[in-house]
C-alpha cells in the first residue's frame, strides 16, 4: 500500500479536490491518503483564535461566518446529488456551530489547537463524501484515534503503530483510507499538532507504521529542484536524492520538504517520492537510502541569517571557552547553523534573532562581539566526501567573485556551505548553477 499526502493547494478548491480524487482512484489499488486543510483555512482559524484571545467575539464570529459561506459555496460545485450535498451541508453546520461555541467561554491555548485542527477535519470529510458519491469504497480514519506525541512533544511511533494496526483491522477491504495530516493528541489526550513538517510528518509516520511500499508527497512543485526556481531560470527537478542530501536541502531552504519529516521513512527504509498534482505523470524526486557516488545534486539558500563573532585574547588555550559560548545560545533556545574557530575567536551564524540583544550582552562577558545582519547561507549538496578530489575547488571557483564571510566543509559528507550577504545571493546561485550544472 502507498501513502499519498496532499497539501493545502492540492485540495484548495472543488476543482482540485476532484482532481485529487481522480489521482487516488486511477490505479484501483488500495491507498492511504493524508490531507491538509484547504489552502487559506488554517490562516482563518488562527485569526479566529487571535480574536478570541483578545476577547473580541464579534471579530471571531465574523471570520467564522465568512469561512462558513466559503465552504457552503464549495458544496454546490463539488457534489452533483442532493443526498451528498445535504450530508455535507449538515456536517458543515455542525462544524461551524462547534467553532462558534468557543466564543461563549474563557479561551485557552488547548482550545486554540482544537480550533486549528478543524481545517483538516473539514477537508477530509468533504473528500470522503465526494468519493462515496462517485461510488468509491472510502473510509475516514480520525488521526486523533492513533496519532500521538509523548511528554516531550515528539511523535510516539510505538503507540502510533499499535493503534493504527487496530484501526486498519477494524476497517478491512476499503479502496481508499483517508486521515487528517498535522493534528494529533498529546500524551495527556488533548488535541494537539505535530508542529514541524505538519502533514508531511503525518504521512511519514503513517508510512513507517503500516509499513507502506512508498510515501508520496504531492504539492504544486514537481520535486526538489537543483536550484531555487524563484531566482534561477530553467532549473531541473532532481530525479533522486539520498535521505541525508534531502535533509540538507530542506534545512537550507528547499521549502517543499521539512528536514525532520522524512526521518521515520528513512529509519524504516521506505522511499519518499515528491510529486506535482499539476503534472501527475512527471516522475518527480525519489528520496531513498541510495547514495550516488561522486555527484553534486543541488544548490539551496537560507535567508535571514545573522553572523556573530566573538574575539578574545583570553580564548587562546582557555579550557571551557566554547562550552560557555554554546551555553549562552542554549539558554536562549537559539540553534547555531554554522561555526568557525581560530586561536583568538569564534564566528557563528543563527537564523533566529529573537534573542539577539540578550545573547550579545552575555557574550560580551568573554570578548569583543561584532554582528552582521542580512546574511544568507548558500549550500551545495551531493556526495561531497573529502575523498572526491576537486569538488571543493569547483565550488570555490564558482564563488570566486562573491565576498564570503564564512565557509563550512567537513561537518557533513553531503554539503559545503557559504555565508554571504543576502544582496549577493542571486549572483552566487547563478554562478554555482553555471559552474556546477550548465558547464
Amino acid at each position: 500500500m502507498k501513502v499519498m499526502k496532499f497539501g493545502g493547494t492540492s485540495v484548495g478548491s472543488p476543482e482540485r479536490i476532484k482532481g485529487v480524487a481522480s489521482l487516488i482512484t486511477r490505479t484501483g489499488e488500495p491507498v492511504f491518503i493524508v490531507l491538509s486543510a484547504m489552502s487559506g483555512t488554517t490562516n482563518s482559524l488562527v485569526e479566529i483564535s487571535d480574536y478570541l484571545y483578545k476577547k473580541n467575539t464579534d471579530g471571531a464570529n465574523e471570520v467564522i461566518n465568512n469561512l462558513e459561506k466559503k465552504y457552503l459555496a464549495h458544496t454546490d460545485e463539488l457534489y452533483s446529488t442532493d443526498e451528498f450535498r445535504k450530508k455535507t451541508v449538515d456536517f458543515l453546520h455542525e462544524e461551524f456551530n462547534y467553532l462558534r461555541s468557543f466564543t461563549k467561554d474563557l479561551f485557552t491555548s488547548f482550545e486554540e489547537k482544537a480550533i486549528v485542527a478543524q481545517g483538516e477535519i473539514l477537508s477530509t470529510n468533504m473528500m470522503v463524501n465526494y468519493l462515496e458519491e462517485q461510488g468509491v469504497k472510502a473510509v475516514l480514519l480520525s488521526a486523533l484515534d492513533f496519532m500521538r506525541t509523548d511528554k516531550n512533544g515528539e511523535p510516539d511511533p510505538q503507540y502510533i503503530k499499535e493503534k493504527l494496526d487496530v484501526v486498519m483491522k477494524a476497517n478491512p477491504d476499503y479502496q481508499i483510507y483517508i486521515t487528517q495530516g498535522f493534528i494529533c493528541r498529546n500524551a495527556y489526550g488533548e488535541v494537539d499538532n505535530l508542529l514541524r513538517g505538519g502533514s508531511d510528518y503525518t504521512a511519514s509516520l503513517v508510512g513507517a507504521a503500516l509499513p507502506a511500499e512508498e510515501i508520496q508527497i504531492w504539492t504544486d512543485i514537481d520535486g526538489m529542484h537543483n536550484n531555487d526556481p524563484r531566482v534561477i531560470e530553467k532549473t531541473e527537478a532532481i530525479p533522486q536524492l539520498n535521505f541525508e542530501e534531502a535533509a540538507e536541502l530542506a534545512y537550507f531552504g528547499a521549502k517543499i520538504l521539512h528536514p525532520t519529516c522524512v526521518q521515520p521513512a528513512k529509519y524504516a527504509g521506505i522511499p519518499v517520492r515528491l510529486k506535482n498534482t499539476m503534472k501527475p505523470d512527471a516522475e518527480g524526486t525519489i528520496i531513498d537510502n541510495v547514495l550516488m557516488r561522486g555527484k553534486i545534486k543541488a544548490v539551496a539558500a537560507k535567508d535571514n541569517i545573522t553572523a556573530i563573532k566573538i574575539k578574545s585574547s583570553r580564548m587562546l588555550l582557555a579550557t571551557g571557552f566554547l562550552r560557555k559560548v554554546f551555553e549562552i545560545f542554549e539558554s536562549y533556545q537559539t540553534p547555531i547553523d554554522m561555526i568557525a574557530t581560530s586561536e583568538v575567536g569564534v564566528s557563528m551564524s543563527i537564523d533566529n534573532a529573537a534573542h539577539l540583544s540578550d545573547i550579545v550582552n552575555e557574550l560580551k562577558k568573554y570578548g569583543t562581539v561584532t554582528v552582521d545582519s542580512d546574511m544568507c547561507i548558500v549550500c551545495v549538496v551531493g556526495d561531497l566526501d573529502w575523498s572526491n578530489l576537486g569538488f571543493e575547488t569547483l565550488t570555490m571557483e564558482a564563488m570566486k567573485d562573491i565576498p564570503v564571510r564564512m565557509i563550512s566543509y567537513g561537518g557533513s559528507n553531503y554539503n559545503i556551505s557559504f555565508l554571504i550577504r543576502e544582496a549577493d545571493k542571486k549572483r552566487a546561485l547563478q554562478s554555482l548553477s553555471s559552474v556546477l550544472f550548465n558547464d
